[in-house]
């Protein structure tokens, strides 16, 4: 059964409205994912929406929408479709295709993962943009990292704007929360080798092996790791800087290491490359 939205005074578009407040998701347990794509992605590793709201006079092809509906409504899922001021105000992107579920958070504690022997892992403490952590979780999903463990956060890996810049990879790889004394003292019993990137260290990046049980972290935006990791890290690396500016973003810096993780175990064969996606003539996003 689908409920039609036309008025902005709707309890339910008030309430959905909310969860852009962090107090709000926290106090709910929900969280917002907005977009084909991420949707899609959710669904497909197993996520469950609460609620689908959607506007089909927004949708951009129409050929893959209807069955995203009825795979939200399989899992459950309460349908709404809106109006397009319905769907406007409930949306936080500039331009939405129609599509905003809501569903329960997805954070896990350390002890709920399981990871392979060699497993690599990326640690992201007190990342303060949420564009940053989103973008450090979709380059960790690309390079096939076990886990991320999101340390002290600043920022709610349940942000709308995580969701996004993650493109739906949030959905695709375990995420553990957990404070930084937690989380090395359970990297160390674990046997992970503990990597931070630092200017002041010898080693340049791909002197390291990479190839065994390693945790890459990276730190604030502003301050870069706390003395926590940096007092007890076992590797220490620097990337190399040729140009004026003598730092990274941190999602830059947490790419350009794992890619170095990446090249490393597809030359050691303990992993094998994907094969080249078909030629379409025409660019698109990677």
């Amino acid at each position: 059964m689908t409920t039609t939205l036309t008025s902005l005074a709707n309890p339910r578009v008030k309430d959905t409205v909310r969860l852009r407040q962090r107090s709000h998701r926290d106090e709910r347990g929900l969280m917002l994912v907005e977009g084909y794509r991420e949707i899609r992605r959710a669904l497909d590793h197993g996520y469950a929406p609460t609620d689908l709201f959607f506007c089909e006079s927004l949708w951009l092809r129409h050929d893959n929408e209807p069955a995203l509906v009825a795979d939200c409504a399989a899992r459950g899922a309460r349908l709404y479709a809106c109006s397009e001021p319905v769907f406007a105000k409930m949306a936080y992107r500039e331009r939405p295709d129609g599509l905003l579920a809501v569903g329960p958070h997805i954070a896990r504690r350390l002890a709920d993962l399981r990871l392979p022997p060699d497993a690599l892992l990326l640690v992201c403490e007190a990342i303060e943009k949420p564009g940053n952590l989103g973008t450090m979780l979709r380059s960790a999903d690309a390079a096939g990292a076990a886990a991320v463990i999101v340390c002290d956060p600043c920022t709610d890996i349940h942000n709308p704007n995580v969701v996004r810049a993650s493109t739906g990879t949030l959905f695709t790889l375990p995420v553990a929360v957990a404070g930084a004394e937690e989380t090395l003292a359970w990297l160390k019993a674990g046997g992970f080798g503990i990597l931070a990137a630092t200017p002041h260290a010898e080693r340049l990046h791909f002197e390291q092996p990479l190839t065994g049980r390693v945790a890459l972290c990276l730190g604030s935006e502003q301050y870069g790791l706390s003395d926590v990791f940096m007092r007890d890290a076992s590797l220490r690396v620097r990337i190399p800087m040729l140009g004026v500016a003598d730092s990274l973003n941190v999602s830059a810096a947490a790419t350009i290491l794992l890619a170095e993780a990446v090249r490393q175990r597809i030359l050691a064969g303990a992993v094998a490359p994907p094969p080249a996606e078909p030629w379409h003539g025409h660019a698109h996003d990677q």
